[in-house]
């Protein structure tokens, strides 16, 4: 597991900054997205499950991943049900489903009905805000 984290509403923007580092705090704090095809995690085959940077919450198994070949790490279904939530998102022009942590609120990525297994879905998400275990 992940550090212990206090709810990310008692973090400092500062505290959230010292513990992500620059480019997670960008992506998960500031609603970035990390360069595609930057993340080690795009590539499949890890065994185990990957959980958020920011609390340490379970959101992926690794039986979920896929290569979607998009440039960011890919699942066709969160580990457990309420480990995300969902948000419409309106921004750059674009109307798409936001994907956030349930426990501490950080940004992950994004979720498109265009993935190719049963589950139809396609959860595109920033590899920096993974830990693989």
């Amino acid at each position: 597991m992940a550090h212990d984290q206090h709810s990310s509403s008692s973090k400092s923007e500062n505290e959230w900054l010292d513990e992500l580092g620059f480019e997670a705090f960008r992506v998960m704090r500031q609603n970035g997205t990390e360069r595609p095809f930057s993340s080690p995690l795009c590539r499949t085959g890890h065994q185990g499950t990957f959980l958020c940077k920011g609390c340490g919450a379970d959101l992926f198994d690794s039986s979920a991943q896929f290569d979607s070949g998009c440039g960011w790490p890919s699942f066709d279904k969160e580990a457990s049900k309420g480990a995300l939530k969902e948000v419409l998102d309106k921004s750059h022009g674009m109307v798409r489903i936001e994907v956030r942590c349930a426990k501490c609120d950080s940004h992950l990525g994004h979720l498109f009905p265009d993935g190719p297994t049963a589950s139809g879905m396609r959860y595109c998400i920033n590899g920096v805000c993974l830990i693989p275990q």
